[in-house]
């Protein structure tokens, strides 16, 4: 069998029962036992199957997945992130789209917490976004400065989706940390901009109001006692992977400790908040392994059959520039991502992109930290991303998805054009990689 014929029977399986509602895990399961019988010979190739599956999840590199989940579970629960939000609000002041600016503030620190683009989106809408209704914030500045800044968590350290990713596609998990940490302060700074400016040019988006004055002595004692222990933990997670001291495996360990000492001391914390922690990792964490495993077997499906040596010829034969090819698939990831969600993307597309990355001689951490921008664009991305639904849930009364859809939109575009910069200046990407004795 010609190998794009395999190709096309593997990938249009794996879309149609994806299509009907299959969950993920589920949808690369079946198409794995039916390809491994079909492809590999039977019976004896789904027992080889289940031993490539098993050998994927018994992999140290996928340990601080759980971590990561465990730390921010702990800390949300402790009430820490609600806190976190006091104090922006008082060093906001009276600037134009006070409330909007938090966001991006609060979606910067809660990312390096929590890792989850979706955690970050619901606790930001939940707390912030009837505030700015109240207030009489417009839908552009309330749902779309939200999206963004939940996006933020796949961008910064220690996101989940970025340690999925190295590890389906065997690179430094540390690497991969370090070289997103430069691009996510960029959204960040490129959506504030885009707040401020907006707001002068367009002030009935974001009324002025004013708030109490606070002392400089109280909100400085604030800072110190509230946003100073996070910094802690921040450090932990990714300034002992730069310096080499650590693993990203002992540093998401050390970032649990450290959860649970602020736990202690901000929060309540009791064995009914830890039992509920770790019952909400573990759910999340067989998830993700299920899905690891599911992709780990796909890809060797694809290169059993010829499909990835294929794909690989077929993209180093062209008359393309690599840089071109590279700009070709991120294209080909948003036009998935209209349909799919973030974590299936990833599992498919990596076995087929990355032996191509490495054909042309491209940095695959480059490639791995321009892949997790377009995944956040793809969860804003209409008319199916996860982020929008997410958005639309904790939205006000009245929401509609035609709303969340339109402020989804200059997001998006700004995220494109960080996205740009990051594809023809790699240095931005590959600077403190370069730095950092990562382990």
């Amino acid at each position: 069998m010609e190998w794009w014929v395999a190709f096309l029977w593997i990938t249009g399986a794996l879309l149609v029962v994806m299509t009907i509602g299959m969950p993920i895990a589920f949808a690369f399961l079946a198409v794995n036992l039916a390809g491994a019988y079909f492809f590999w010979g039977g019976v004896a190739g789904v027992n080889q199957m289940v031993l490539a599956t098993m050998d994927s999840v018994a992999n140290f590199s996928i340990m601080p997945v759980p971590l990561f989940i465990l730390m921010g579970e702990l800390l949300f629960r402790s009430g820490i992130a609600a806190r976190l939000m006091d104090v922006l609000d008082s060093w906001f002041g009276r600037i134009p789209g006070r409330l909007s600016l938090m966001a991006v503030g609060g979606g910067t620190l809660f990312a390096t917490l929590a890792g989850s683009g979706a955690a970050t989106t619901a606790l930001l809408g939940k707390i912030l976004v009837p505030e700015m209704a109240r207030r009489g914030y417009k839908q552009p500045m309330t749902l779309g400065p939200v999206m963004g800044s939940g996006g933020l968590a796949v961008m910064l350290p220690p996101s989940a989706l970025g340690v999925i990713l190295a590890a389906t596609a065997d690179i430094s998990v540390g690497a991969l940390l370090m070289a997103i940490i430069i691009p996510g302060l960029m959204m960040a700074v490129s959506i504030a901009a885009y707040i401020v400016i907006r707001c002068r040019l367009q002030p009935d988006l974001a009324p002025r109001y004013y708030a109490e004055p606070m002392p400089l002595g109280r909100k400085l004692r604030d800072t110190l006692v509230y946003v100073f222990p996070v910094a802690a933990i921040v450090f932990v997670v990714t300034g002992l992977i730069f310096l080499g001291v650590a693993t990203p495996t002992e540093s998401a360990a050390l970032g649990v400790i450290c959860a649970l000492v602020l736990a202690r001391i901000y929060g309540p914390l009791d064995w009914r908040m830890v039992r509920l922690s770790l019952h909400s990792t573990m759910i999340t964490s067989l998830m993700v392994l299920m899905i690891l495993s599911g992709s780990s077997g796909f890809a060797q499906l694809m290169a059993f059959t010829g499909a990835s040596q294929g794909l690989v010829e077929l993209a180093t034969s062209t008359s393309f520039s690599p840089i071109w090819i590279v700009v070709t698939m991120q294209l080909v990831l948003l036009l998935l991502g209209t349909f799919m969600e973030s974590l299936a993307m990833i599992l498919l597309t990596v076995p087929i992109y990355f032996p191509i990355i490495e054909a042309l001689n491209l940095s695959p951490i480059w490639f791995g930290a321009i892949m997790l921008l377009n995944m956040e664009i793809a969860a804003i991305s209409p008319p199916f991303g996860f982020g929008l639904f997410v958005m639309k849930a904790v939205a006000p009364e009245g929401t509609s998805m035609m709303d969340v859809y339109k402020a989804s939109v200059p997001i998006m575009i700004l995220n494109t054009i960080v996205m740009f910069i990051m594809i023809f200046f790699p240095a931005v990407v590959l600077f403190l990689p370069s730095l950092a004795a990562v382990k």
